[in-house]
């Protein structure tokens, strides 16, 4: 077989089906169908094989992708999920939701010649055949005798919860909603993520031994302190994420109609808002919509408003559209289904009706002056450039904080922003108490919060003195030993001081 180069690849990259605007701004089904066989199959063609592999040390989880990718051109489908799930339990979420394009997809060596490989689409493809199959990957777990609480059943908590079951430790989720999943549940709307890809993939972890406790506020019922001395748990992992919204302290904000994207895409996501009078919770969803943000919860927000009846549905951006933080894919559908883009545009005040309803914004135009310190033009006001826009109901999408729980509630070490703080092996200032996701970085991605959850289950497994698998395999003797035994085996003692 003839050596793959650039030349000799398909040359185009394999579109993806979709549902056409039209039909999709009425019902809440998946917008992206997903690939074929024949698709997949050609788009993994494209993979050229590279021995640099940047495509894998692009990915925070450090998936095989050329591995992956060589099992579909064999149409070893199974084999390809294998490889996947060595690194990555949740590759049908991650397929869907994961910015790709600035992670493995861009540093992909075919990307420097063509668009480089799908290779998110790609994982998803293994990861819809899985579910669709009923594949799972259950290892043999030896239990240890360790006991490892995980607060917050999102992403990074999922995936520290799978490293620690395989590893044999007895492994308890707590979360604070009914219904597992973090941000995959609550954030993000089904026509991008199913709720049912969710369930599938989540309980994965749960046959893996992993116990989920639901409805449960760690810091109100009990503390993280409380989690390791009186309830028994040797390590505690915090991934609690960062879903505390942001305002921006302009008059109007207490109006009824304004509220933030958080709030929203919860009362519809999880809580089925949409189904109201059928559903118990309301939504009164306005005419005109004005979201205030440009980043992909602000898409979601303005899709599903218009998928909930809203006749406009407005974004309000103070950037343009090349400094807009959503992934591309997510503007383009957006302009499809009918969302009218204002850029260069700022809210300074929300107005009153007269019966404490909005009205409407007074917003200024900007401009774009030199670069601020995430690199992007800052803006600046056009003096005089004020006027009125009209609106019933105002949803702010400008990013979130951590939630002050934590740090009201134990001796965990906060930075200035109220977030967690934990070191390059996830360690908080509180002995067996790692954390890691948004909690610890602020709002960031799905696969970074994953990544951040392996990388602290790594370092549990270290601290607990319990063998590292991958780690241990690996042949160094220049490596510290302690009367012989590799130093990374050492175990810990809690030494409790008399008083």
């Amino acid at each position: 077989m003839a050596k793959k180069t650039i030349r000799n690849i398909p040359q185009d990259r394999t579109a993806m089906p979709v549902q056409k605007p039209e039909d999709r701004v009425c019902n809440f089904s998946e917008v992206a169908l997903g690939y074929s066989v024949a698709n997949a199959l050609n788009e993994a063609e494209r993979c050229i094989m590279c021995p640099q592999e940047p495509c894998v040390k692009g990915c925070p989880v450090q998936i095989d992708i050329p591995g992956f990718i060589q099992k579909i051109c064999d149409q070893n489908l199974r084999g390809a999920y294998d490889v996947l799930t060595e690194a990555n339990l949740l590759p049908a979420i991650c397929g869907r939701v994961c910015p790709q394009e600035s992670q493995c997809e861009q540093v992909c060596v075919v990307g420097d010649h063509l668009e480089p490989v799908a290779i998110g689409r790609l994982e998803r493809f293994v990861g819809d055949t899985a579910v669709s199959e009923g594949w799972t990957n259950e290892p043999e777990i030896e239990p240890n005798g360790r006991r490892v609480a995980i607060v917050g059943a999102g992403p990074a908590g999922i995936a520290c919860a799978a490293d620690m079951a395989k590893a044999g430790c007895e492994v308890v989720i707590y979360d604070a909603l009914h219904r597992p999943g973090g941000v995959l549940s609550y954030g993000i709307p089904e026509f991008r993520l199913p709720n049912s890809i969710v369930d599938d993939e989540f309980g994965k972890v749960i046959q893996l031994g992993v116990k989920v406790e639901c409805n449960t506020l760690v810091g109100r019922l009990f503390t993280i302190e409380q989690l390791r001395e009186e309830m028994g748990f040797d390590a505690v992992f915090i991934g609690t994420g960062a879903g505390y919204p942001s305002f921006m302290g302009i008059p109007g904000e207490s109006l009824n109609g304004v509220l933030s994207a958080n709030e929203f895409l919860t009362r519809c996501n999880l809580m089925q808002a949409g189904e109201f009078p059928r559903k118990d919770t309301p939504l009164h969803m306005g005419r005109k919509v004005a979201v205030i943000g440009s980043g992909n919860t602000a898409m979601d927000a303005m899709r599903v408003s218009l998928r909930l009846g809203a006749e406009q549905v407005h974004c309000l951006y103070r950037r343009t559209r090349t400094e807009s933080p959503a992934r591309a894919e997510e503007v383009d559908h957006a302009a499809e289904e009918g969302v009218t883009f204002h850029w260069l545009t700022a809210p300074v005040e929300i107005l009153d009706d007269g019966e404490s309803n909005v009205r409407a914004l007074r917003c200024i135009r900007m401009e774009l002056g030199e670069p601020d310190q995430s690199g992007r033009r800052r803006p600046v006001p056009i003096e005089g450039s004020e006027y009125e826009f009209e609106a019933d109901m105002v949803i702010y999408a400008i990013g979130t904080n951590a939630n002050p729980i934590m740090g009201q509630t134990s001796d965990l070490e906060l930075n200035k922003w109220g977030y967690i703080e934990a070191d390059e092996q996830q360690q908080t200032s509180l002995a067996g108490v790692f954390a890691g996701g948004d909690i610890v970085t602020g709002a960031a991605t799905v696969i970074l919060a994953m990544g951040a959850g392996r990388q602290a289950a790594r370092s549990m497994k270290a601290y607990l003195g319990l063998l590292d698998p991958q780690e241990m395999a690996v042949s160094d003797a220049d490596r510290p030993r302690i009367f012989g035994i590799d130093a990374r085996q050492r175990n810990f003692h809690r030494v409790r001081l008399a008083v």
